[in-house]
């Protein structure tokens, strides 16, 4: 009878287990910090315990365009190839993030893809709370060497809302 008691409570938490996905996976709209305006839809994945993100859409852009501007490759880039003759859309532009102990993804790289630089990534979830943040937001923050870096806001989207930009 004990057996049966313990294994009714694992099979009751497994799917607990299931649901429990990190608030940062999912799908974002990245928004210029100077314009406000949309720029990219996102799809934000784990990979084992590593966070990736890459690009669905892109607004005001063809979306086959191809990364010109980036390098032939970069330190620990997830793709085989050249990149600078990969797309823009498809290709996962932020690569090899780990989480800490307070939820914060860094640790790893992102490239823009219109500029060919790479730099550092820290990924903070911030929850809507009708104040600050009127929707579920992303503070994504490049970072050049040490506290030097720029943070833009992205916002949660649909699966359908970020692969429509054009």
């Amino acid at each position: 009878m004990k057996r049966f008691v313990i294994f009714m409570l694992v099979l009751a938490f497994i799917p607990g287990l299931c649901l429990w996905a990190d608030p940062v996976e999912g799908f974002w709209i990245s928004v210029d910090e100077k314009t406000g305006k949309a720029t990219a839809g996102w799809e934000i994945y784990l990979t084992g315990d590593r966070l990736f993100g890459r690009i669905l859409s892109v607004a005001g852009h063809p979306q086959d365009v191809k990364a010109t501007n980036c390098k032939d490759s970069y330190k620990d880039f997830p793709l085989a190839g050249k990149v600078n003759e990969m797309t823009v859309v498809g290709t996962p532009w932020i690569f090899n993030l780990t989480r800490n102990n307070n939820g914060v993804w860094g640790g790893g790289n992102i490239i823009d893809p219109d500029e060919g630089k790479i730099y550092g990534c820290r990924i903070t979830f911030h929850p809507r709370d009708g104040k600050k943040y009127m929707v579920d937001t992303l503070e994504m923050r490049g970072i050049l060497a040490g506290p030097l870096g720029r943070s833009q806001y992205w916002k949660k989207s649909t699966r359908e809302e970020a692969s429509s930009l054009r």
